[in-house]
């Protein structure tokens, strides 16, 4: 029994996957805590780490000791957890099942990094199965342009452009309530988005720079220039670069609170669609892809860190074959023919 518990010993560390006896103590909460200091993450990212490092139920548990049953167990848990009531009353029960997903792949990077510090030799997350979440053509919302035009109408004439550059420059929420007078560049035509305002842990709102990749200058619509153009007027922000285009009253960027009271006020009196504020930015992809920008361009003015996100988020909204096909035929018979209907009363006409 000693031999072949030494000829295991020499094997794992000749594969690789020797882990020291007393490192197997270590729980994964110490571990956590002792591993999470040498990231670097943004505000953001540790926020959700940290999250989910306090919402696992094997926090207690030494690493060496967790198995895929004690992941398991979490998700059903976070499947089936009280979440109170909702704004009709009703029980709400469960976290959504993207949230989960999120969860379990913070865990699993603790627990492959722990493999690397050689804390434990295999990941207990793998072969965990979740729940289906929704494909994102089912689960997206998009408002029309009339419901868009209905929700800016009947907008505060303080809160209409904010609105207004969702819309139509898709800008997330965070970025839109950071603008400052001089990112707005009416001689060329743009928006920069320099930084974003955030809310922290003690609900204090901060100024931090974009979501990784997402600094970009936007093209902006000539018509969106004159909505901004009013928004400064109205409020004297001529002559003031550094000014929040939407501030508060203590002169900082609009707190989300506040936004989102206004946006549900709005779209209240226009529609019962429920859309998001953050719908707005759909509303804004589907109207690039509808008009034929490509991916690369649709990523860009959207601010994300890679086109694979671009795809995963809205790939069902581009064209098919089939519909390419069928576009292509139709410029050819245009084209050829001009108006189907002129053209058979002409034939009609020259062969009577």
């Amino acid at each position: 029994m000693v031999e072949q518990w030494l000829q295991e010993q020499i094997a794992a560390k000749v594969t690789g996957t020797f882990v020291n006896p007393r490192d197997g103590r270590t729980t994964f909460a110490s571990y956590y805590a002792e591993w999470s200091e040498r990231q670097i993450w943004t505000h953001g990212t540790r926020r959700a780490m940290d999250l989910t490092a306090r919402s696992v139920t094997f926090a207690d548990v030494p690493l060496r000791q967790i198995r895929r049953s004690h992941v398991e167990l979490w998700v059903k848990a976070m499947q089936t957890q009280d979440r109170g009531t909702d704004a009709a009353g009703g029980i709400r029960q469960g976290l959504a099942p993207q949230t989960i997903k999120t969860r379990l792949i913070n865990a699993r990077t603790v627990f492959r990094a722990a493999i690397v510090d050689r804390k434990i030799a295999t990941d207990p997350t793998l072969g965990v199965r979740l729940p289906q979440t929704r494909k994102a053509a089912q689960a997206m919302k998009i408002p029309t342009p009339d419901e868009v035009r209905g929700i800016l109408a009947a907008a505060a004439p303080h809160q209409r452009a904010l609105f207004a550059v969702c819309a139509f420059a898709g800008l997330r929420l965070g970025e839109a309530s950071a603008l400052q007078v001089g990112d707005i560049d009416f001689m060329k035509r743009t928006i920069a988005i320099r930084r974003q305002a955030q809310k922290t842990r003690g609900s204090t709102l901060e100024i931090r720079l974009p979501k990784y990749g997402s600094e970009r200058v936007v093209a902006a619509a000539d018509g969106l220039l004159t909505l901004l153009g009013a928004h400064v007027a109205l409020h004297g922000l001529q002559g003031a670069p550094g000014a929040f285009l939407f501030a508060s009253e203590s002169g900082g960027p609009a707190a989300p609170s506040t936004v989102h009271h206004a946006w549900t006020t709005a779209r209240d009196k226009v529609t019962s669609g429920g859309y998001h504020l953050h719908d707005l930015r759909h509303f804004y992809a589907s109207g690039l892809i509808a008009a034929g920008c490509d991916v690369a361009t649709v990523q860009h003015a959207l601010g994300h860190a890679s086109a694979t996100t671009t795809l995963r988020i809205y790939t069902h909204l581009w064209p098919k074959a089939d519909d390419r096909t069928r576009a292509a035929a139709q410029g050819m018979l245009d084209a050829s023919l001009g108006a189907v209907d002129e053209f058979l009363t002409n034939a009609a006409a020259s062969s009577a």
